[in-house]
């Protein structure tokens, strides 16, 4: 989660060049502080490390460029007017394509002399149109100017941090595709080559072969002894068969062997009912333990669904959860019921344990169902959102939002939660306006903001933030 940001210091010859030097020391200290590394110049580098003509952008690029693999974003502090050109030429030279965040230093009342005076209040404004001249997208602070030490910008670095990790995340992810989703399942439909302009791949493999790869595994195998230890250790068990248990186990080293050798961050399963039907077990158990350890997991073959947990996973550095807009509570138009057959993340289920799935059950058979887990969410905090990939308008979109999950009472089976999110109805009506799928992905966090940021400014996406 530790982020590596490049710093610009703008500085401009007819303003003070001491507050460059202030400016350097004041951001070093809350990089300290954040645990955040930084790559700038060095006062040998250029006038007191300040980026202001052509030759001292070049130096800071070319510095950038030998660090392009470890800077997540870039800073620009502007402790006086600042030098757009500077600014503006150094991210073009650089050629990195990541977040940038422009920050300003106020102006003290009482020192606006020549020797004091500031202006970065004007001089962002500058910084801003030539970076819109050159095309990038960028951030801005939550005030205009603020100080370093400013609690508004403490949390505006905080949350560039996170916007810079999802941006930079999705733009490089692997999901993997196990199987073909349910053939009732047309919700999940999805544009591998929308996903694709945007950077995020897709790879796909028959669910036969996962099938046939746990089939020739046994029960004595030590990779499978092992992996039963482990489910042990996660959950417990409850009243699952021993030869449940081995096929859930089977399953599960198959699963993990795929995603080691694609190098994928998330995956999206064809949960049923083949899996039942030809193997005799849910998949649940090692989905949930897969988005418990930051390798999140969707049911149902929810590639955006699965890349949605991600984002989120990025954003809050937490689990997320695939879960099912599923019913209402009696008539209160701001709560509804989640709900899923047993795939979250441990998080979520603080009470959980291995369990059945009775509806699914009703159609192949209670005794090929273990594996679901079974658990109840307490309240926390919430985000929900989702991310579709519009296939007959050629566009990504999405729907964010936070609420909160509560502790309600809830008599019902499987994976499910109380959630309270203010205008409800006004949410529901534009998922079902405008094509959403069923599907939705919690994650215990308030990080809309960032998901809002890092969809709508950077990745271009079309974003409805409720509420």
């Amino acid at each position: 989660m530790k982020s590596t940001l490049g710093v610009i210091f703008g500085n401009r010859d007819f303003f003070p060049d001491h507050l460059v030097t202030e400016a350097r020391k004041e951001i070093n200290n809350l990089f300290k502080k954040l645990q955040i590394r930084s790559v700038m110049l060095s006062e040998e580098d250029s006038k007191l490390g300040g980026v202001e003509t052509y030759q001292e952008a070049r130096k800071c690029a070319a510095l950038f460029k030998k660090n392009r693999e470890e800077i997540d974003g870039m800073l620009v502090v502007l402790p006086n007017f600042g030098d757009e050109k500077g600014v503006a030429d150094t991210l073009k030279l650089a050629g990195l394509d990541v977040p940038v965040l422009v920050q300003g230093y106020p102006d003290d009342l009482n020192k606006l002399d020549p020797v004091n005076r500031r202006d970065a209040f004007c001089g962002k404004i500058s910084v801003a149109n030539n970076l819109y001249q050159y095309g990038y997208k960028y951030s801005l602070t939550s005030k205009h100017v603020c100080r370093p030490d400013d609690e508004s910008f403490v949390r505006d670095l905080k949350k560039f941090a996170a916007v810079c990790r999802v941006v930079n995340g999705l733009k490089n992810a692997r999901i993997g595709a196990v199987g073909a989703r349910p053939g009732a399942f047309n919700t999940v439909r999805y544009s591998e080559k929308i996903l694709e302009r945007t950077g995020i791949s897709v790879t796909t493999i028959d669910f036969s072969e996962i099938l046939g790869n746990a089939n020739k595994l046994s029960g004595n195998d030590r990779v499978v002894k092992e992996r039963i230890e482990k489910i042990k250790a996660y959950t417990p068990t409850g009243s699952t068969p021993a030869k449940s248990l081995v096929q859930i186990a089977k399953l599960d080293v198959v699963l993990r062997e795929f995603v080691e050798e694609n190098e994928l961050d998330a995956t999206a399963i064809q949960c049923w009912t083949s899996l039942q039907k030809n193997y005799g077990c849910n998949v649940c158990t090692s989905m949930s333990m897969m988005s418990e350890n930051m390798l999140p997991s969707a049911c149902e073959v929810d590639v955006t669904g699965t890349l949605t947990m991600y984002a989120m996973q990025l954003a809050s550095g937490s689990p997320s959860a695939l879960v099912d807009w599923n019913n209402n509570y009696a008539d209160d138009d701001e709560k509804c019921v989640l709900f899923h057959c047993g795939n979250w993340a441990k998080s979520f289920l603080p009470d959980m344990q291995i369990s059945n799935a009775p509806i699914l059950g009703t159609t192949v058979g209670v005794e090929n169902t273990y594996g679901a887990l079974e658990g109840r969410t307490p309240a926390s905090p919430l985000t929900f959102g989702r991310i579709s990939s519009d296939d007959t308008r050629g566009v990504m979109k999405a729907y964010i939002g936070e609420g909160n999950l509560t502790d309600d009472e809830l008599k019902t089976f499987g994976s499910r939660a109380v959630a309270q999110i203010p205008n409800l109805q006004e949410l529901m009506q534009h998922v079902c306006r405008n094509g959403f799928e069923h599907h939705v992905v919690m994650n215990a966090s308030n990080t809309a903001d960032i998901l809002e940021e890092a969809f709508a400014n950077y990745m271009g996406w079309e974003v409805y933030r409720h509420g």
